[in-house]
């Protein structure tokens, strides 16, 4: 490839955001493709019944509780209705592989969901604590009605016990809280997370969640056959060119490159490395042998996924570069969820 073909687009290893704290918070909203995620537009799979209860359960758990009541004219407070059967809690755990629509229902919950509330993943929440301080982030999150935390991870002990301290604070304030699971899954058998793990991890908070299970078909695959598309270097200069001459702004990086930057820059972060950015091209891809390489280009994945931004690329398929048995490891779950939705990325697949 000439030098003025690589040069005619940005970079993304040329970008060094850094996000304050401000603008995480700023930030804490689903991701645009969720703007008009509501429990309607959500499809369960009549195979699955599970899906649908989880839709219910959670469309319930969104309703407003119903204000204290007056016995008479001078008599007290009555207390508010219980809430309904299965929603009594003040949290829900919803449990399931990829692909069955758990972050959709988390946004449908955000949007049903009047007053104060923040979406955000597991990753930047535990970055608005870096940030802020642990006083800080509390002083921030606490009174808002609603917390919900995408792909909670049980990688890292440390921050599991800092996402669940702060789970309780929030709760004692009288916040709700809605979580998905995204966990290693070798440790839970079946490669399915293991709630009674998590309930452990947050001890005294077990009593506090409503978890449920949903099953179902990765939805980003029932259309897509094979692996993720992979151009020839030909049809990579003419993508470019194309891309060029119609004003959009596609970046141009050697894979190499990439995971070596990714590396200076943090998962919280990210999502600064995409701004203005409507398509991405990677150049001779090939497949990862270090795990905190792959785990760094999954998270970068994640957000390029929220952003709906395609990729295009050269080299071995995207789907295939989790190699040295990454995908008979602890994070097979995350790799999979990865190459799902880099095979999505790459076919220009929409959102559901």
């Amino acid at each position: 490839m000439s030098e003025s073909s690589q040069h005619s687009s940005a970079r993304l290893v040329d970008r060094h955001p850094s996000i304050a704290g401000a603008e995480l918070v700023a930030n804490m909203v689903p991701p645009r493709q969720f703007d008009g995620a509501s429990f309607d537009s959500y499809r369960p799979d009549p195979d699955y019944p599970s899906q649908a209860e989880a839709r219910d359960t959670l469309r319930r758990f969104a309703e407003p509780e119903a204000p204290p009541q007056r016995s008479g004219l001078f008599g007290r407070r009555k207390k508010a209705e219980p809430r309904p059967s299965g929603v009594a809690k003040p949290g829900v755990y919803l449990d399931g592989g990829f692909g069955v629509g758990k972050t959709h229902l988390l946004a449908a919950t955000w949007h049903a969901t009047a007053g104060r509330k923040y979406f955000g993943t597991f990753i930047e929440y535990t970055a608005l604590v870096g940030a802020l301080g642990y006083s800080g982030a509390v002083a921030v999150l606490q009174g808002a009605r609603l917390i919900c935390i995408d792909e909670f991870e049980l990688d890292d002990p440390g921050d599991t016990m800092l996402m669940t301290r702060l789970i309780g604070d929030l709760v004692g304030t009288g916040s709700r809280i809605v979580a998905t699971s995204n966990t290693p899954p070798n440790a839970l058998g079946e490669g399915r997370f293991a709630a009674a793990d998590f309930l452990r991890e947050i001890q005294a908070m077990a009593d506090r969640f409503v978890t449920m299970r949903i099953d179902g078909v990765d939805y980003r695959q029932r259309d897509i056959d094979g692996d993720a598309v992979t151009l020839s270097d030909d049809a990579y200069r003419f993508v470019i060119a194309d891309v060029a001459a119609s004003g959009e702004r596609m970046t141009d990086d050697s894979f190499d490159a990439l995971i070596a930057h990714l590396a200076t820059v943090h998962p919280s972060s990210y999502i600064g490395l995409l701004s203005g950015v409507s398509t991405i091209g990677l150049r001779e891809v090939h497949e990862l042998t270090d795990q905190s390489a792959a785990l760094r280009f999954v998270a970068f994945i994640d957000r390029v996924y929220d952003a709906q931004i395609p990729i295009c690329a050269t080299g071995v398929p995207l789907t295939s570069i989790f190699a040295g048995g990454m995908l008979d490891g602890g994070y097979r779950k995350k790799y999979l969820r990865c190459m799902s939705r880099l095979n999505a990325l790459t076919q220009g697949e929409g959102e559901r």
